[in-house]
């Protein structure tokens, strides 16, 4: 019989375990988006919205939600996964469009506030928008998009039986 402290201390180990392995995915699914997010922000900027930064950063960041739904659906969140998927993209979709505010509201301050209109800046008031919504959007995936209560010391949730965790629920 387990003392209640070992368990405690198994608990917390098992939370931590869980908790690491998603930031990281997050952390590499969030580094392909930004990529995409960013990329697609400077196409767009130097080309068919050469004057409309923010109306960039919109379409820009609506590409990278879509990529970004999938890769942690997929694999960040795969074994959180509670609901139907449109359910489940509607709550995402809404995330990150707060997300998006804070992104766009971070350059049109720089660009329209300050009066700082150079790609280069537009690009530093990007960086700083998707920092602050990364934050913000990694809390609200655990809170509500991807809020099913893991177990950490179940069997569902060891890295060797995530995949039949994930074939239990409805595939986008």
């Amino acid at each position: 019989m387990t003392s209640p402290a070992h368990a405690f201390v198994d608990w917390v180990r098992g939370t931590i375990n869980v908790l690491w392995r998603e930031v990281v995915k997050f952390g590499i699914i969030g580094a392909l988006a930004f990529v995409v997010d960013v990329g697609t922000m400077n196409l767009l900027r130097n080309t068919v919205m050469e004057d409309k930064p923010t109306t960039a950063k919109v379409v820009s960041a609506s590409v990278a939600t879509v990529f970004s739904w999938i890769g942690n659906r997929q694999w960040t969140f795969r074994a959180r996964r509670n609901r139907p998927a449109h359910h489940e993209f509607a709550l995402f979709a809404f995330t990150n469009i707060v997300a998006l505010v804070i992104g766009a509201g971070a350059i049109a301050f720089s660009h329209y506030g300050l009066g700082l209109k150079t790609l280069f800046a537009d690009n530093i008031a990007n960086v700083v928008g998707i920092g602050l919504g990364t934050l913000f959007r990694f809390w609200a995936y655990r809170k509500f998009v991807f809020a099913n209560e893991l177990d950490p010391a179940s069997e569902r949730n060891s890295p060797n039986t995530a995949p039949s965790a994930r074939n239990s629920s409805s595939l986008p």
